[in-house]
């Protein structure tokens, strides 16, 4: 069985120590405020109802069909039998039910799948943006510390190349151990400068994983705490079978698979016949008017309905 041995940066009770501090942000704020506020998140889960919403769009295909149209409008002038301006109007009705439709079926399932896309696509937005501020904590960390370090490395090199002036000066050492201890100082500050802007960057990150305005105003956040390193074995072959269960990514592409058979289904659906009930009506107000076939007016029919 294969293994490797890493070491990898962990923060918890144990490995990483907290330090107070007036202002800042520790990692579980740093999740907590990204979950909320982090706006690839938040594009995900509007996704998420807008396929809750294409759902039900397909689903209405199984569902019945109701229309009712009721045109009216105002006549005028002077006709046999009527006078003067008066209203009309009638009324229109349909209802339709499928009774068989071969892509029923597969638009149910295309309408589940959509939604379990969506969440899967929320989680690996979750999963991502969660690993990019929890890296960008961890970099900030790191380049804060390396650029400490670096600081008082220089510091120590200064004075030593100061002392070394004085011994020079004093006849006590050749100019080229001189030149030598000065050089080693400056050459610190290409990495002094590095890890500083290493850690501009990633506090910058971290101000975009927390949704926050980045602004020529803004404040970005600093991390609070300190990296610790420990060993950890990981199995291989474990761990390799673990993630194509479990990662999301994956989990996503599946689902793909599954709306694309579905979506060749509903396609196939169109070579077979549909069989649907329809039923339709008209609602027509026929007082005071002649009826077909008679000279005789007709008050005491109020309405005609045919269907």
């Amino acid at each position: 069985m294969k293994s490797i041995r890493l070491a990898i940066a962990l923060v918890g009770a144990s490995f990483l120590s907290i330090s107070s501090a007036a202002r800042g942000v520790t990692l579980d704020t740093l999740l907590q405020i990204t979950l909320e506020k982090n706006p690839a998140i938040q594009q995900a889960k509007a996704h998420l109802e807008e396929a809750a919403g294409q759902r039900l769009v397909l689903r209405s295909i199984m569902w019945p069909d109701a229309k009712l149209r009721v045109p009216a409008g105002v006549q005028g002038g002077h006709r046999a039998g009527e006078s003067g301006t008066k209203g009309f109007g009638f009324v229109h009705g349909s209802f339709t039910q499928a009774l068989f439709n071969a892509a029923i079926p597969p638009s149910r399932r295309r309408g589940d799948v959509d939604v379990l896309i969506a969440q899967q696509q929320l989680n690996v937005s979750v999963v991502e943006q969660l690993h990019a501020a929890r890296q960008a904590f961890y970099d900030a960390l790191y380049n804060r510390t390396l650029q400490s370090i670096r600081q008082d490395q220089r510091r120590r090199l200064e004075e030593n190349a100061v002392s070394q002036k004085d011994r020079y000066e004093a006849g006590l050492i050749d100019r080229s151990a001189f030149t030598g201890a000065t050089v080693q100082a400056r050459e610190l500050d290409s990495q002094i400068e590095s890890a500083h802007r290493a850690y501009a960057e990633a506090r910058l990150k971290l101000a975009e994983a927390m949704g926050r305005d980045l602004g020529p105003e803004a404040t970005l956040p600093d991390p609070e705490g300190e990296l610790t390193f420990t060993p950890m074995i990981v199995d291989l072959n474990s761990e390799t079978a673990t993630a194509m269960e479990r990662r999301a990514d994956l989990k996503l592409a599946r689902l793909f698979v599954r709306a694309a058979n579905e979506d060749l289904r509903i396609i196939e659906a169109g070579y077979y016949p549909a069989v649907e009930a329809r039923i339709s009506g008209e609602y027509i107000p026929v007082t005071g008017i002649h009826r077909e076939g008679t000279s005789r007016r007709t008050d005491d029919i109020s309405s005609q309905i045919r269907a």
